[in-house]
Formats: C-alpha cells, structure tokens, sequence
C-alpha cells in the first residue's frame, strides 16, 4: 500500500471514528426546496463622433443564472445540487480615428461554469458521510480569436469524507464544511509548439489529496439581500505529471474563494457586488483577485415558506 493510499485510509478513519462521538436526531424528509437567481447586467456610456478628450463608449453586459435544490430524500440521505452560471461581454469604442469612433468586436468579460453535486447520509451523527462532485469550465475559451474552443479547460472533482452543519436558521441562513479525499482531473486543449510549428495540444492530468469546502448562505431568493460565499482548499498529495514537473509547485495548497452579494432595490432591480480570489502556484506566484459591482434586472424565485422569511 502507498504513501497516499495510507494517508487517505488514516483520514477517512480518523473521520468516520469522530462523527459516532455525538449522535443526534435523524431529519425528517422533505420536499424539494428551490432558489433561483438570475438576471441581466449592464453598463453603457456613449460618445458622438466629434467629442474631443480621448473618451471611448463602452457597453458592459453580464448574463447569469444561480441555483440551489436541496432535499431531505429520506430519514437517510440528503441531496443538493448548485449550479454557478455566468457569461458577459465588453464592447468597447475605438478611439484611434477622430473622425470615425467605431466600436470593436466585444471581448469576453466574464465566463464561469461550476457545478456541485452532494449526496450526505443523515444519520444523526456528530458528522454526516458524504460523496460530491464537481465541475468547473467556461463557455468560450477565448485565448485563440480564429479558433475558438468550447468547455475548455474543464476540472472535475470527485471527494468523499465527512460533513457538518455548523449553523442553520430555517431558509435563512446555513453554514456548512466538510473535509474529505479527492481526485481531481484536468483536461485542457491550447496551442503549443510541435516540431518547431505551432499546432493543437490536448493534455490531461490526475491528481489526488485531501478537500476543504465551506458555504455560507444567507437570504433566499425570497430575501431583501443574499449572501453566497464559498471557500475551497485542495491539497494535493500526488500528481500524475509530477515527473514532468520543472518544479513543485503543485504540493502547494489551492485556494478558490468565490462570494457574492446581492441586494434589491425593487422587484426586479438589484444591485450586486462579487468578488473571488483564487490561489494556484502553478498558474501565478501571487493571488489573483476579480470584483464586479453591478446594477440590473434580476429575477429571484424561490419556494420556500413565506413565513420563515418574515420571522
């Protein structure tokens, strides 16, 4: 038995041990419980031809679609599943003819795929069992203009460990964590050097370690404001390219912190604020920090008691 297996099979025990020290009431089954978000955001300024001062019009558009559904299939097992979507445009002026501002091809402003898939047994012990996979894309890889790729790179996750609610208020606020192993797969096609010439590359790569996940939620869709924050540490322990390698910077821990926060101005006018942080040696040395403050026309739905809102 390897290094990594023993690490895994010592974690997992050590996990499995600790969730029979404090047992408590199973759940009740439920219904489904769903909570839309999603929306149209916008920016846009505009200059006539014979403005002077060097001022460039710009249109800034976001398109974006979050959910969450959730059940209580059985005393035993809970399902939810969360789905991250989002995809917008740039279209910027040219500034460079006095005489002829016209506006250039839009460029890609935002493009995020991510799913989550969680299954838990709810055996009201001190922590419930878990198996969860994910997936994390982008529509457009828009890195080659002439030959644009679709899916590209994608990230799957499969963990299995233990998971614990640390607090919940009914259908407005929940925090959860859970600690398990995992393997993570990468597949990414890019343009590299082939025989002196430049040409098509696919490459894949599998690695295996140790997952830290932790969601805080506050609000619904049926809320004045909504919270969403999401922090993810993975540690790697093995790398299937790590003979490869020029160094080893895949034994450093990534970190992916991705929160938004949202507001209603009215029925269908929110105002919303995200910012994420990710953390990957092999990608950058620093942190690599992206904001967005936006206005627009946002649908929420969602269908859970009305009541527990208002209390």
């Amino acid at each position: 038995m390897n290094t990594l297996n023993r690490i895994s099979l010592s974690i997992l025990a050590f996990c499995f041990s600790l969730s029979w020290v404090i047992a408590g009431e199973q759940p009740e089954p439920t219904p489904w419980k769903v909570d839309v978000s999603t929306g149209i955001l916008t920016t846009q300024t505009s200059y006539s031809d014979n403005w002077t001062g060097g001022e460039a019009g710009s249109i800034n558009w976001v398109a974006f679609y979050n959910s969450t559904t959730r059940r209580q299939l059985s005393r035993n097992w809970y399902n939810q599943y969360d789905w991250k979507l989002s995809f917008g445009q740039t279209h910027i002026q040219n500034t460079d003819s006095v005489d002829d501002k016209y506006w250039e091809s839009p460029r890609k402003s935002e493009d995020k795929i991510r799913f989550d898939g969680l299954l838990k047994l709810t055996k009201g012990w001190f922590a419930d069992p878990y198996f969860a996979v994910t997936l994390e894309s982008q529509f457009w890889d828009a890195r080659n203009q002439d030959k644009p790729r679709y899916l590209n790179p994608l990230t799957l996750t499969e963990s299995s460990g233990l998971a614990r609610t640390i607090f919940e208020k009914k259908d407005q606020a929940l925090l959860t964590s859970r600690l398990g192993v995992g393997l993570r797969e990468y597949w990414e096609t890019k343009e590299d050097s082939i025989g002196g010439e430049i040409g098509e590359v696919s490459t894949s790569t599998l690695d295996g370690g140790v997952e830290w996940v932790t969601d805080l939620k506050l609000g619904s869709a049926a809320s004045k404001y909504t919270f969403d924050s999401k922090l993810t540490v993975f540690q790697a322990l093995f790398n299937s390219k790590s003979d490869e390698a020029e160094n080893d910077f895949w034994k450093t821990a990534d970190a992916n912190w991705d929160n938004i926060l949202r507001m209603k101005v009215s029925s269908i006018i929110n105002v919303g604020l995200a910012w994420q942080l990710l953390y990957d040696k092999e990608i950058d040395l620093g942190g690599r920090l992206k904001q967005a403050l936006s206005v627009g026309l946002v649908y929420n739905w969602a269908n859970f008691d009305k009541e527990a809102e208002k209390k």
